[in-house]
């Protein structure tokens, strides 16, 4: 072992008795930051010096591991969602008028309201 996996080592250890004295506490949080610490104390074994190079020179060497509570989760081996449904197809192309005729024929509409209005309103006076 190299002096940077041994700082590397204490480090992951530190964090270690930091997450055994959270969990002591015996509280929500506690329990919470000391699983958090925990993983964070295993990530931080895995960035062994040594380990980071032997994994560059793809040699199979790889950082001891704590026993693992459950193995980790597998992808699906099919899709989980059925086939999809045809969309139905209206006579006439894509269905109705584009979107920019509609704001534009608002905006005129709009436009001729207000004209109309004001023009009722002065003629009253």
């Amino acid at each position: 072992m190299t002096r940077a996996d041994l700082v590397v080592e204490r480090s992951a250890q530190r964090l270690q008795h930091l997450a055994d004295k959270a969990a002591a506490r015996g509280d929500g949080v506690g329990e919470w930051l000391a699983e958090e610490l925990r993983d964070d104390a295993a990530f931080l074994r895995k960035l062994k010096p040594s380990l980071i190079k032997a994994r560059a020179k793809s040699q199979a060497a790889k950082s001891p591991e704590p026993e693992a509570e459950s193995p980790p989760p597998s992808a699906p081996s099919s899709p989980q969602l059925g086939k999809r449904p045809k969309k139905k197809r209206r006579k006439g192309g894509k269905g109705g008028p584009p979107p920019i005729a509609i704001v534009g024929a608002a905006f005129v509409a709009g436009i001729v309201l207000a004209k109309v209005i004001s023009w009722r309103g002065s003629a009253g006076d």
